[in-house]
């Protein structure tokens, strides 16, 4: 399932840092951090991701009853460390049914939660009213945060958008009726400071969701 870096951005192809640039390059979005390739959810990938990670690795934790985790993804390289993560997860929706959710958490102009939520980006701050009433709050890691629904999403999602610890945080949601579950005060754990209670982690099937 390796694959090759790609445009956190569109998904197209990326070119290595080499004599005319020192960094990736796509053709379309020219210097980007590659997403690169997302292999099968296991303890193990989770903790590559997190030992490179610069930016948060959130998690609902403890997931909610039934749900399992179903992959994590990064953007960057060796050399910059992980300036965008994106970790799946999957269980029972609210009114039944599958529901699937993914938290990306990433840096200014990265543009990879919006690429998942179906937005223009690359990031959220254009699409969200930070000076009305957020919709819901999640508590990461022990903060109160507020989250923003994003308009102008495919009909298939919920998308929601805040900032926590001074970085984006999406929350992006399947089917959109399974957005119900944002409204339960998730508790979201930066997974860079979980202890060895990961390693419990109930791991289910990679999710579509990341290949897109």
């Amino acid at each position: 399932m390796r694959g090759e870096p790609s445009c956190p951005k569109c998904g197209g192809r990326v070119r290595a840092p080499g004599l005319f640039a020192d960094s990736w390059q796509c053709d379309v979005h020219g210097t980007v951090h590659p997403l690169q390739p997302v292999i099968p959810p296991s303890v193990e990938a989770l903790g590559v991701v997190v030992h490179r990670a610069k930016v948060p690795v959130w998690m609902p934790w403890p997931l909610p009853v039934g749900w399992l985790f179903s992959g994590v993804a990064y953007a960057g390289d060796d050399r910059s460390g992980g300036r965008a993560t994106a970790v799946a997860c999957s269980g029972p929706g609210p009114l039944g049914g599958l529901g699937e959710l993914l938290l990306v958490a990433e840096e200014l102009g990265v543009g990879l939660g919006a690429r998942y939520a179906g937005v223009d980006g690359p990031d959220p701050g254009h699409c969200i009213s930070v000076e009305k009433p957020p919709q819901t709050k999640v508590l990461a890691a022990g903060r109160p945060t507020p989250l923003w629904h994003v308009p102008g999403a495919p009909d298939d999602r919920a998308v929601f958008a805040g900032e926590a610890r001074g970085l984006w945080l999406w929350a992006i949601v399947w089917p959109e009726q399974t957005g119900l579950l944002m409204y339960d005060e998730l508790v979201l754990t930066d997974l860079r400071d979980a202890g060895a209670e990961v390693e419990l982690l109930p791991c289910g099937a990679l999710s579509p969701r990341l290949l897109s």
